[in-house]
C-alpha cells in the first residue's frame, strides 16, 4: 500500500468548488459544508454529493427523499463557517441564523446562496469514509445576475471542521 504522502502530491493541487448540502427528515434539519460533489450524468443529469460517515447531516440524509444543494459566493466564508464548522449534534441550530425555505418535498433551500437546487436521492454509494447519495434534480434556482466567483477549497482551509475529520 502507498503511503498516503504521495497521494498528497495529486490531491493538494485540486481545489474544489465548495458546497452546503441540507437534509430534512423525520422532523430534523441538517446541512453541512461539502468539498466532494460532481455531476455524475449527463442524461439523465445527476449529481453526486460525498458525505461523512460521521456527520449528523448524513444521518438524517440517509432517510430525507430530497436534498437541497447550495453553491456559495467567495465571500459567503462566514455561511461557509456556520455549515462547515459547527456541529449539530450538540444542539447548534445552524439554520437559526440564515435565511431559508421550504422547497420540494420539504428540502431545506438556503435563500442567499448563489444557485441551489433540490434532487430527488436516486441512489447511494460507498466510497470508504464518506457516502454518495445520487441526485435527480427537480428544482434549482440562482441569484439574478452573473454571478462571481465560487467559493472554493482554498478559501475554505480555515474553517475548522465541527465534526472529527476520522
Amino acid at each position: 500500500m502507498a503511503d498516503m504522502g504521495d497521494m498528497d502530491a495529486f490531491t493538494s493541487r485540486l481545489d474544489p468548488d465548495m458546497c452546503v448540502v441540507t437534509a430534512a427528515a423525520g422532523g430534523e434539519r441538517a446541512g453541512c459544508l461539502v468539498g466532494f460533489a460532481s455531476q455524475c450524468s449527463l442524461r439523465p443529469v445527476r449529481f453526486v454529493v460525498w458525505l461523512s460517515e460521521v456527520n449528523r447531516t448524513y444521518r438524517v440524509a440517509r432517510s430525507a427523499q430530497f436534498l437541497a444543494v447550495h453553491l456559495l459566493a467567495r465571500e459567503q466564508v462566514e455561511l461557509a463557517e456556520i455549515f462547515g464548522g459547527r456541529t449539530g449534534d450538540d444542539g447548534v441550530d445552524k439554520f437559526r441564523d440564515v435565511r431559508w425555505r421550504k422547497g420540494h418535498g420539504g428540502a431545506v433551500v438556503l435563500q442567499d446562496t448563489e444557485a441551489w437546487f433540490v434532487g430527488r436521492v436516486v441512489g447511494q454509494a460507498g466510497g470508504g469514509d464518506h457516502i454518495g447519495f445520487v441526485l435527480d434534480p427537480v428544482e434549482w434556482g440562482a441569484l439574478e445576475g452573473p454571478g462571481g466567483p465560487l467559493l472554493r477549497l482554498s478559501d475554505a482551509r480555515d474553517i475548522e471542521p465541527g465534526h472529527p475529520v476520522g
